[in-house]
């Protein structure tokens, strides 16, 4: 199995009275933070589009070196890994694997299910500072794809809104027309019942003259029958 270390090889200067001791801790020092410098800096530069080796994750103080890609994805066709942690969000997924032939751990980062980057680590705890490190890249890989979630259901929840805002408006647009419609049949109502009421009120009016009318004549006629009746006498009987 072929793997590409990744060291950072400086020169050292003269140490006269110096501690070799404090010497190698401050070479070490710089040694890692170097490591780490560019490690940060492909991480700001790397674009998803490609495939790219991966190198040391800040903060990790034991080897951790880049895998080959064609061997990991072997080595999962064979079936040879186990999978101790995962994380997906959106297209990137990030894989802790076991390979338990050797008792050594890969770490990939993977976009659209292809096998983005790979790193190898002997130790769990390197392999878990690596793990990490991909799952924060990850993370701010997929802020972009989050937002655009994010706004695809804004805006779908807002075209339903405008849609039910729309129909309540055609119903009450309905509701209007509906009641202009019948306020104007109730008065076009009210104008017949009140021509019909004074139609009826005249009619009643005249009736009762006629009645009127028809009762003075019958006075009339009675007291002309009544003196047609002569005058009788009613004379009394003494006992």
């Amino acid at each position: 199995m072929r793997k590409l270390i990744m060291k950072l090889h400086i020169r050292r200067p003269p140490t006269a009275g110096v501690e070799t001791g404090a010497v190698d801790t401050a070479y070490a020092a710089m040694e890692v933070s170097e490591q780490a410098d560019a490690f940060s800096s492909a991480a700001n530069t790397a674009q998803p589009l490609g495939r790219a080796s991966a190198v040391l994750p800040q903060g990790s103080s034991r080897v951790v070196q880049t895998a080959e890609i064609a061997e990991v994805e072997a080595m999962m066709t064979r079936d040879a890994l186990t999978t101790l942690r995962t994380l997906q969000t959106f297209s990137y997924v990030v894989s802790l694997l076991l390979y338990r032939t050797e008792l050594s751990y890969y770490i990939t980062l993977s976009q659209d299910g292809r096998i983005w980057r790979a790193l190898n680590a002997m130790e769990f705890e390197s392999a878990e500072v690596a793990f990490r490190h991909f799952e924060e890249q990850a993370v701010r890989l997929a802020d972009i794809e989050l937002r655009r979630a994010q706004l695809e259901a804004q805006n779908k929840q807002l075209v339903a809104m405008i849609e039910e805002s729309e129909a309540q408006a055609e119903r009450l647009r309905t509701d209007l027309d509906n009641h202009l419609e019948q306020t104007q049949l109730v008065s076009n109502r009210q104008q017949q019942v009140r021509k019909e009421v004074a139609q009826l009120e005249a009619q009643r009016l005249a009736s009762q003259a006629q009645l009127n009318k028809a009762v003075r004549l019958i006075q009339q006629l009675r007291a002309s029958s009544n003196e047609r009746i002569p005058n009788l006498t009613v004379r009394r009987i003494d006992i």
